[in-house]
């Protein structure tokens, strides 16, 4: 079987969850027999050394993705020949977008409905494509991979996708093998984190993520007691907004918002963290909320999209849009000795149902689908 994976999105560390999606889901996918894998990717990624992609075949498609144009062309114009060239039976498009022509099969994972349900989450030229694409690609695509069971039912809510169409594949875990984490002192001195306690929270800073709310939940906590927030990911606009609220509550010096950090580094927040606190007002799926859990970090996150269904009962759930609600959950997690306790215990528990294995075993069984499927009427 022979499948191509659409990578033209994919800027090296630019582009969170669906980067790390690809990256751990392609080498398992890799591992299994009788799968052909060939990857399309941008310049961007060939200029990083990131081409063949995990020792499978790759091409470049001859587009800089960081010009969202410029995807769309790699991704429209591009992609159907050279897949074509390249005997592709099947093309998996990993973020939420597909080329809509091709002599292909086309697998689509859709991860979230940001555009239409937090369209605050996009900026610019960005918003108007997703509005425009991704109805598109769950229209002509033979199979689409929903993220998880609250992603396939805004799908059959807002865009009419037929159930059947649809396959639910949840996402997994990182590695077991652990990055050997950054010391905390080194962590702490380099970060300017002092000696208070470590608030951690892994996100973007995009205005869904609810950043906002957080950090006045985080300054109504008791001013000795308050402690380091702690929000690495990638930078946009938004982080402009987020300084200048701290700064009118005055705990700008107790909040540090690094860039995505090393693997290394990362590790070492998780290792230092008190608590892990995750408040987004939409999700697909909530990768985030695994990961600390998995480290036996205590968990708070918001009831809402995915998250609940993620988390199950090893994180305490909140309302986001209650700033007290926020602020109630952050004294549990931080000053409840039995409550984090709790957590502790239920996080690993909780994130070993969820492995890249299994994630990859029913990607390869969508793949098997569409194929059984070829000669039934369907998308042109």
């Amino acid at each position: 079987m022979r499948v191509g994976l659409n990578l033209v999105y994919l800027v090296p560390g630019e582009t969170g969850g669906m980067e790390v999606y690809a990256r751990e889901l392609i080498p398992r996918l890799a591992g299994i027999e009788g799968l052909e894998l060939t990857a399309f990717v941008n310049r961007e990624t060939t200029d990083a050394g990131e081409g063949p992609w995990f020792d499978i075949p790759s091409q470049t498609v001859p587009v800089e993705a960081r010009n969202r144009m410029e995807w769309v062309r790699g991704e429209q114009q591009h992609l159907p020949g050279m897949a074509f060239r390249a005997g592709c039976e099947i093309m998996h498009s990993l973020a939420s977008t597909a080329p809509l022509r091709g002599r292909f099969l086309r697998v689509t994972t859709i991860h979230d409905l940001h555009y239409k349900l937090v369209p605050q989450a996009h900026f610019g030229l960005l918003s108007v494509g997703m509005r425009l694409l991704i109805p598109a690609s769950a229209r002509r695509s033979h199979r689409i991979i929903a993220v998880s069971h609250s992603t396939a039912r805004d799908l059959e809510t807002y865009l009419r996708v037929p159930p059947g169409k649809i396959d639910v594949v949840a996402q997994g875990v990182g590695r077991q093998d652990l990055a050997e984490p950054t010391p905390e002192v080194r962590l702490r001195s380099d970060l300017q984190l002092g000696e208070r306690p470590i608030l951690l929270c892994v996100a973007a800073k995009r205005p869904h993520k609810n950043l906002v709310r957080l950090i006045e939940a985080h300054a109504r906590l008791e001013s000795a007691n308050r402690p380091m927030l702690v929000v690495p990911g990638y930078p946009t606009p938004h982080e402009r907004e987020l300084t200048e609220r701290a700064r009118e509550l005055g705990t700008l010096e107790q909040i540090r918002l690094p860039r995505w950090l090393d693997q290394v580094d990362l590790e070492g927040l998780y290792a230092a963290a008190a608590a892990f606190v995750f408040p987004s007002l939409y999700e697909g799926f909530g990768l985030p909320v695994l990961e600390a859990m998995r480290r036996g970090v205590p968990v708070g996150c918001s009831d809402r999209g995915s998250l609940p269904e993620v988390a199950g009962e090893a994180a305490l759930l909140f309302d986001p849009e209650d700033t007290g609600a926020i602020h109630a959950a952050l004294v549990r997690l931080l000053y409840d000795g039995r409550q984090r306790e709790r957590l502790r215990a239920a996080g690993p528990a909780r994130a070993a149902l969820f492995t890249w294995e299994a994630t990859a075993g029913a990607t390869a069984e969508v793949y098997r689908r569409a194929l059984s499927r070829r000669n039934s009427p369907g998308p042109g």
